[in-house]
């Protein structure tokens, strides 16, 4: 019989193993956004098909949330962890081969499989609601979505040490910072392996055979309507910042390009974005914990919209200011923070909105569409760029916003 006490200290050390988990395998996650469409632009020749980078990490997402979600309920999330960051291992040495080759096609199925390993990562946070008490939910899925702040803000960061150090050892230009990557995906698989134990979700599913009435975490009251609107929350802020994230390096590289008179460095180029991504991802992850605990306090539903309102703050310096490079920034680190807040309150929604028997199904499901849509949106942004520019593309990712502003009363959870 788990006790209280014992879940208690299952779920902290759960939450450390995770959160450490999620540093390590933040790296490939931050290298891969900012290198991804760079790679992309270069080995096809042609600026159009950059966004088909980041079109395919979240492809690659989309297509293993679901099978990795069941894996994780027969088999338990110590596997399904492990087998995402094996994915990520496979990814990183593919991209690497496909840069030395140029190779389009491969770079792109490398990606696929790094955004495979993606959709372990994104599991980690499910992963921290598997036995946490309901008043504290929030903030342990913030935490663990925080801790990826130092692995994604380092990716980028990296890429000007990992360009020297891949010069040094002869590797395809602008991959020299994967290297950092395999180390730390190597990492987090072998942690999972002996760290993660028990396996929370292994517990939960033992305490709610149980039936253990003092258990607060057997929640079975089921609220489709209040979780299909979480998964709309998620969904949409995902599109909104892919759609956004994806054309910025391209977008910047123009700016540079035109403030230098169609001559400006590759190096420099590289830094600007790396920096510009790394503050983007800053506001990803960074205040993960502050929106956590405001949805423990406040409600989840309100912590969405506010992150809906910072979406729209974001979109408006990027249409109004999108042609000076604070403005940019600006930009990507409000986009970074809507995303933030409107994910940590969704997936703390979803997640009580759902039955225990069908919380790894939804939560699957939701990472899934979340990715499918990422992806969707990665390969129109390139199109829409391409017509209406960068203020056209913040513009059009605006509706997304307003819808899920529009629909945020279904979102409202009973009172019990």
């Amino acid at each position: 019989m788990t006790t209280v006490a014992d879940q208690r200290t299952i779920q902290r050390r759960t939450v450390i193993v995770l959160s450490i988990g999620q540093v390590l395998g933040g790296i490939a996650f931050g290298a891969t956004v900012s290198l991804g469409a760079l790679l992309a632009a270069d080995i096809s020749g042609d600026d159009a098909l950059s966004g088909l980078a980041t079109a395919s990490v979240t492809l690659g997402a989309a297509i293993c949330a679901i099978p990795l979600a069941r894996f994780a309920q027969r088999f338990g999330r110590r596997p399904s962890l492990t087998l995402g960051n094996l994915f990520a291992l496979i990814g990183i040495g593919i991209v690497i081969l496909a840069a030395a080759l140029r190779i389009f096609p491969l770079l792109l199925a490398g990606i696929i499989l790094i955004g495979a390993g993606n959709a372990g990562n994104l599991q980690s946070r499910f992963a921290a609601t598997d036995i946490a008490q309901p008043q504290h939910r929030g903030r342990d899925l913030s935490i663990v979505v925080w801790a990826t702040t130092v692995g994604a803000v380092s990716g980028p960061l990296l890429l000007g040490p990992g360009e020297s150090l891949g010069q040094l050892v002869g590797m395809p230009p602008q991959t020299g910072s994967y290297l950092f990557s395999l180390v730390a995906q190597l990492a987090a698989l072998v942690l999972y392996l002996i760290a993660l134990r028990p396996d929370p979700l292994r517990v939960a599913q033992r305490l709610v055979a149980e039936n253990a009435g003092v258990m607060r975490v057997v929640e079975r009251v089921d609220r489709p309507r209040v979780a299909r609107y979480a998964m709309f929350s998620i969904a949409g802020a995902h599109i909104v910042m892919v759609s956004v994230m994806a054309m910025t390096p391209i977008h910047l590289s123009h700016m540079a390009h035109a403030a230098h008179g169609g001559h400006a460095d590759a190096a420099d180029v590289t830094v600007l974005v790396g920096f510009t991504i790394a503050f983007h991802v800053a506001g990803m992850y960074a205040l993960s914990p502050v929106f956590g605990i405001l949805a423990d306090r406040w409600g989840r539903t309100r912590v969405i919209v506010l992150g809906q309102i910072v979406l729209a703050a974001s979109l408006a310096f990027a249409f109004f200011a999108g042609e000076i490079e604070w403005g940019v920034v600006i930009a990507l680190i409000l986009l970074g923070l809507g995303w933030s807040a409107s994910t940590v309150a969704g997936a703390a929604l979803l997640t009580e909105a759902s039955a225990p028997s069908l919380r790894t199904r939804r939560q699957g499901r939701s990472d899934s569409l979340m990715s499918f849509c990422g992806a969707g949106g990665a390969v129109l942004a390139g199109i829409i760029m391409a017509r209406f520019e960068y203020g056209g593309l913040a513009a059009i990712a605006a509706v997304v916003v307003v819808a899920a502003l529009v629909l945020a009363p279904l979102g409202r959870m009973p009172r019990a």
